[in-house]
């Protein structure tokens, strides 16, 4: 039998909770429903030409008419074309490198979802998720942080610090790795975690905008 990893189990769950919610529910994606985001997943697998124009300018608009062209399929369709991930050609198709490039990717947009409706709850994690989260939150989390000038160190709960900012002062941001997680891609307001240290800091860490 096949091993299910986590970047799979992730885009499993997430697939099953589309199909439970509809295309029309609404997503901790700033104006996007779950329709726009299965688009924007299929994208991300299929037309590295269009997931491009989130990044650059000039490609914006390509971009944008392809994912809405994903959009347009009928949902159980849509929602199948994200189940059944990259084709062949993409190296995300291979184990090592969906595992890298998904794992983080598809638990916080199942997230997303989940937590855009009105009753959620903190879920208990694998301790197979927690390893593919943990192992790019360094790297990840330095880049996601950029805009918030003073030092940040990373306390997952069971797990040794990883410092993403150096510089002083320092702010500690503590709580399961998944929920650590969750606030350095931006799910600021829904991330269950403590911030430490000076107030003025810790002020200026809730206010900037983190995300790619």
């Amino acid at each position: 039998m096949a091993t299910t990893t986590p970047a799979q189990a992730e885009r499993e769950a997430l697939c099953d909770l589309f199909l439970e919610v509809g295309p029309d529910a609404p997503t901790l994606c700033a104006g996007w429903t779950t329709r726009d985001l299965a688009a924007h997943l299929v994208v991300r697998d299929r037309r590295p030409d269009a997931i491009a124009g989130e990044f650059l300018k000039p490609l914006a608009a390509h971009g944008e008419k392809v994912r809405r062209a994903e959009a347009a399929r009928p949902w159980p369709e849509l929602v199948e074309r994200v189940r059944s991930g990259p084709p062949r050609w993409n190296p995300m198709a291979l184990g090592p490198v969906d595992q890298l490039a998904n794992s983080i990717e598809y638990f916080v947009h199942h997230e997303d979802v989940r937590r855009a409706r009105p009753t959620w709850s903190v879920r208990a994690l694998s301790p197979e998720l927690e390893d593919a989260l943990a192992g790019p939150l360094g790297r990840m989390g330095r880049i996601l942080t950029r805009k918030a000038k003073v030092g940040i160190v990373l306390e997952p709960d069971g797990r040794e610090p990883v410092r993403l900012r150096t510089g002083e002062p320092t702010v500690t941001i503590r709580g399961p790795i998944g929920e650590l997680v969750l606030y350095v891609y931006g799910r600021k307001d829904v991330a269950k975690v403590t911030l430490d240290g000076d107030a003025d800091a810790v002020e200026r860490v809730r206010t900037a905008e983190f995300g790619v």
